[in-house]
């Protein structure tokens, strides 16, 4: 599942500037900047749904290089050989990214969950971003100055049903009373702005998005890590079988093994994201 983030950036960065060209590597189809599963030759054509929200993106213009998404496919788009003037953006809603059939882009960004169950009809790259679990308080809640997960022990808390975050919080926050089980995202929000609940937990992205679009008076508590269950893992689309999937896992091999993946993780999303970490 992903959701849209309408969140203020407190950093700055610069637009996209030209990456090194060289190759990420070779798939089977040949270089991959001149590889024949291109969408069209001599370019990098990318996907995202529109509007495009921050902190994944900024203002709604995937194509500046702000934001973690933006920055992240042009990073990779220079580990393929493809300068910034050589990426094209296109607009690809959501829920029609992981349905079968050809595509017209070569891999959409967009935080898509790769899931077993969407693999079926499309590739996804290796993970570019692993969500961590968040808390959302409101602005004049007892517990927005909360800066631990202890402090949050009596806290009334609200979880989705059958998410990781309803056992998240069991196991990591241990509230000394039972959480409050949602059937929607809706469901929870309207409990935290109606007073039933005093803390909303679930993973961080949907957070951002809350804070910022849905939640009147939101204020994100921080985050914190959960290494059980089954995390919310994003990964690159690409249409079933391509020939560039190769390619980018390659690239976003290398973007992790020089540091570049991080520094933009730590860049978009803890510092300009204002999601500090909540410690036990």
């Amino acid at each position: 599942m992903s959701l849209g983030a309408a969140v203020v950036l407190a950093a700055s960065a610069c637009a996209p500037q030209p990456q090194s060209t060289a190759k990420a590597g070779a798939s089977d189809t040949g270089n991959c900047a001149t590889s024949p599963s291109l969408h069209q030759q001599g370019q990098l054509t990318i996907a995202t749904d529109s509007p495009a929200y921050a902190p994944w993106f900024d203002n709604n213009d995937p194509s500046d290089g702000k934001g973690f998404e933006s920055a992240v496919a042009y990073a990779v788009a220079g580990k393929l050989g493809f300068g910034p003037d050589k990426v094209k953006w296109v607009v690809e809603p959501f829920d029609n990214s992981y349905a079968p059939g050809p595509k017209n882009f070569d891999f959409d960004i967009n935080q898509i969950s790769a899931t077993p169950e969407r693999a079926k009809a499309v590739d996804f790259s290796t993970t570019y971003y692993t969500a961590n679990q968040a808390v959302l308080v409101l602005d004049k809640s007892k517990y927005a100055g909360a800066t631990s997960l202890a402090a949050l022990k009596d806290a009334r808390i609200g979880v989705q049903v059958a998410t990781t975050s309803y056992q998240a919080a069991l196991d990591e926050i241990k509230p000394s009373q039972q959480p409050s089980v949602f059937n929607t995202t809706d469901d929870e929000v309207n409990a935290l702005q109606n007073g039933q609940i005093d803390a909303l937990v679930t993973d961080l992205p949907t957070v951002f998005y809350l804070a910022n679009a849905q939640v009147q008076g939101g204020k994100i508590l921080g985050q914190f890590n959960y290494d059980h269950g089954t995390p919310e893992q994003f990964g690159l689309l690409l249409g079933k079988d391509s020939g560039l999937t190769a390619c980018v896992n390659q690239a976003l091999a290398a973007l992790k093994t020089d540091g570049t993946l991080d520094k933009l993780t730590t860049t978009w999303l803890s510092a300009s994201a204002n999601a500090p970490e909540l410690k036990p």
